[in-house]
């Protein structure tokens, strides 16, 4: 989880200094919400129903994925913990780009990496910046954890 705050809080960072927004959890929720009906993938999730209580599942949704990632490369390098090196932890971070650019853009009606949004190069450009923080968090929090721990 400390690796997800460290991305949000540098989303913060470029919200309040370049007027970058973040991505609104609620969309992600709002997503995962139409899953029960059956639906899969919108035409432009902005447009789509909300749901109830989608701002709760999309930051709910957002803490366990990021989460869970952390546990792959644990589970790929268990003595990783033990001495935290940055490497692993930047190719996770960039490796989880995967995600929104295969999986969550499309099915929210952007396209493949964003191709359907005004801006796809520089939409990539936010992802890819948001997912290295994410790596560099990943390796923050887990010096943090080990230095708790000795």
């Amino acid at each position: 989880m400390g690796a997800t705050v460290v991305m949000d809080s540098g989303g913060e960072v470029l919200r309040r200094t370049r007027g970058v927004k973040p991505l609104d959890y609620a969309l992600l929720g709002r997503w995962i919400g139409h899953m029960s009906e059956g639906q899969f993938r919108h035409p432009a999730i902005m447009d789509a129903v909300p749901v109830r209580y989608e701002r709760l599942l999309g930051w709910a949704a957002h803490y366990s994925i990021g989460t869970g990632f952390v546990l792959v490369l644990v589970a790929v390098h268990p003595r990783w913990l033990e001495r935290p090196t940055i490497i692993p932890a930047l190719i996770t971070g960039i490796g989880t780009i995967v995600a929104p650019w295969f999986v969550m853009q499309p099915a929210f009606g952007l396209g493949i990496a964003a191709a359907k949004t005004p801006t796809p190069t520089i939409a990539r450009a936010r992802s890819l910046r948001t997912h290295t923080i994410y790596g560099l968090g990943i390796w923050v929090a887990a010096n943090i954890l080990r230095h708790l721990r000795s």
